[in-house]
């Protein structure tokens, strides 16, 4: 059953560790440490350093299926990236482990069958770990590429959303085998009910972690994706501007100025040469040197030179 509380910064952290219990997972994902005492949400995230919205998105994302982060822009994607990696530090190195030494202490030494569901316990095991690492290998660095500034052009976060399926196929399987099939003595049936009961805590697990990355890893990418792109674009046109007029302004005759300040007034090669008192063909020269100094073909390209370095007033320019 859903807690319908909305968890914020002022809650304390052991009041919401009471009521969800299974947070207790999350906690050293993200790099929080027990022993909090009576502090608040934010004062336990601020001391261990983690972004605290990104948390208590996380957190109430998990206990309620909130799922609104479509356009959420306080999220924080390198405090997602982190508790992503630790989760799977967390998965494959603790987890998967601690679930199979349960399993082959449940199932006996002699037991033909418990040795096949061990069998198919481990390719489930084989499949997560290809899975998460697969992640770690691709994904994760993609994202780090993006948070550096320098995307990697063939990988996006699309390309993971269409390939991100369910891995725990295998691991129900192995419930069923256990439940419908597996007969045990009396003295081994409660370690098996208990390693049952943690397998489906574990499922849960998995679940979540999986939702995580879908509903607010992936929105938070496709973002970064786009800002990275605007960046990209604006950093194109300084450049194009910059490099192009800095290096090449000098070479621009008092002339060649003329021409461009009347091309971003709009008027076309006839008006430009009746304007300035000089030829059509003259003025078609003039605009070919034009473009090869400053590598400007467009009307739309030398008004922003024009504008940047100071030959007409934005004000004074049509838009």
């Amino acid at each position: 059953m859903k807690n319908l509380k909305m968890y914020e910064p002022a809650d304390k952290m052991i009041t919401l560790i009471k009521d969800n219990y299974s947070v207790l997972q999350a906690l050293g994902s993200f790099g929080i440490n027990l022993g909090f005492g009576d502090k608040t949400v934010q004062e336990t995230c601020d001391y261990n350093g983690v972004d605290t919205y990104t948390f208590l998105a996380v957190v109430n994302f998990t206990i309620n299926d909130f799922t609104n982060f479509e356009d959420d822009e306080q999220i924080s994607v390198p405090t997602l990236l982190h508790y992503l990696e630790a989760s799977h530090a967390y998965y494959l190195d603790f987890q998967l482990p601690f679930i199979r030494r349960e399993l082959e202490e449940s199932l006996g030494k002699d037991d033909h069958l418990g040795h096949l569901i061990m069998r198919l316990y481990d390719e489930y095991a084989q499949e997560i770990r290809r899975h998460m690492k697969y992640e770690e290998k691709t994904l994760f660095p993609y994202v780090q590429s993006l948070l550096d500034g320098k995307p990697m052009s063939d990988y996006n976060i699309e390309t993971f959303s269409k390939h991100h399926e369910q891995t725990d196929k295998k691991l129900r399987e192995v419930k069923l085998m256990i439940i419908k099939y597996l007969p045990s003595d009396a003295h081994l049936n409660n370690k098996l009910t208990a390693t049952l009961y943690d397998i489906y805590n574990n499922e849960e697990w998995l679940k979540q972690h999986a939702e995580v990355e879908d509903h607010i890893f992936a929105p938070a990418i496709r973002r970064l994706e786009r800002q990275t792109k605007q960046q990209d674009v604006s950093k194109n046109i300084s450049n194009m501007v910059f490099k192009g007029g800095q290096d090449n302004a000098e070479t621009l005759s008092e002339r060649e100025r003329d021409v461009i300040i009347a091309v971003v007034q709009g008027m076309q090669n006839k008006e430009i040469a009746d304007h300035l008192c000089i030829s059509i063909n003259t003025v078609i020269t003039h605009r070919r040197n034009i473009a090869r100094k400053l590598q400007i073909h467009s009307a739309a390209g030398l008004t922003i030179y024009a504008i940047v370095n100071g030959l007409v007033d934005i004000s004074s320019v049509n838009l």
